[in-house]
């Protein structure tokens, strides 16, 4: 593994990292010991799927929900367009 002093590491940090991002790790030595490794971290674990469904049997509906659902329907008509006059 190629082994880099402190200063050449500043020098050229872009064009090191870049290297190591490409799967040429290296070691950061100071005065000639070892003292950090540099390599491309892995890609993040892919994000766990979205899945229907999963609240299933959590919450219920009233068995009068369509009656309710109309009853409200009607309130927020109301506060939209006001009272019926006829």
């Amino acid at each position: 593994m190629r082994s880099v002093n402190i200063h050449e590491a500043k020098t050229h940090l872009s064009r090191l990292v870049e290297e190591a991002a490409n799967g040429e790790p290296f070691v950061i030595a100071k005065a000639g010991k070892k003292m950090v490794k540099v390599v491309a971290i892995d890609d993040p674990a892919p994000k766990a799927k979205r899945r229907l469904g999963f609240m299933k049997g959590m919450y219920s509906l009233p068995d009068n929900f369509e009656e309710v659902s109309e009853k409200l329907d009607k309130e927020i008509e109301k506060m939209f367009y006001g009272e019926d006059e006829g």
